[in-house]
């Protein structure tokens, strides 16, 4: 991240109580072409997580399954993918477009990952910055729909987010992106995901209490109770 050598970025609000660890930023891409753009968008944007502060780990979705619900469920692949989303305290989606949307891979790694597993909740409460790549000319219909899809999946969904155009122009012959609007935009991006994972990390569990889902486990507790009575 030589081009970001010198900026000083003001990541964490002062006085803010936080988690001494680093944010944990789990990537996941829609692609397995030999030279994917979304892949290589996703790798630009950990390398300037990574220079941020961030942990990062990706995904690779090399032999991921068809989502089959309980079929596949022991699949090493979709025990590692859910897994890296426990383990995470944010995700970047990226994703080329095709035919209008996400890619099929794309939402096979989404399908994959529940929004319970017994009482945790793999996804509930994380940031998730989108990103998509195009090979025309720039559109936002992949990156709205996976927006669609963190917001169902109960993620913090940051506002920004980042399209970019004819993509086979945007990164340099070692897949890193060329100097451009494009890769600002994707800096921006990063920023701001930042800035909310630090922000909601330790606030998570506050920030998506339910009354809905206590009433749902007293009722359960109640109901418990009253069976052991009956014994």
């Amino acid at each position: 991240m030589s081009f970001l050598k010198d900026e000083k970025f003001d990541l964490i609000p002062e006085g803010l109580n936080k988690s001494e660890h680093k944010p944990r930023i789990l990537i996941l891409y829609g692609s397995l072409r030999k030279r994917s753009y979304s892949k290589l968008l996703a790798e630009e944007a950990g390398r300037i997580l990574e220079h941020m502060g961030a942990e990062v780990k990706f995904y690779d979705p090399d032999g991921l399954p068809t989502f089959d619900y309980d079929r596949s469920l022991e699949h090493p692949k979709v025990q590692e993918l859910r897994e890296l989303s426990l383990w995470s305290e944010g995700q970047v989606w990226s994703s080329p477009e095709l035919h209008g949307n996400m890619s099929g891979l794309m939402k096979t790694q989404i399908d994959w990952i529940p929004l319970s597993i017994g009482a945790v909740r793999p996804t509930q409460g994380r940031t998730l910055a989108l990103l998509q790549v195009s090979g025309g000319s720039q559109s936002f219909n992949a990156v709205n729909n996976m927006r669609i899809l963190g917001r169902w999946m109960r993620m913090i969904t940051i506002p920004n987010q980042s399209s970019v155009a004819k993509a086979y122009q945007e990164f340099h012959d070692d897949g890193h992106m060329k100097e451009s609007a494009f890769r600002d935009r994707v800096v921006d991006v990063m920023e701001e995901l930042m800035r909310f994972t630090y922000l909601t990390r330790d606030h998570a569990k506050f920030l998506v209490n339910r009354y809905s889902e206590r009433k749902e486990e007293r009722n359960k507790t109640i109901e418990a109770m009253n069976k052991a009575e009956k014994k």
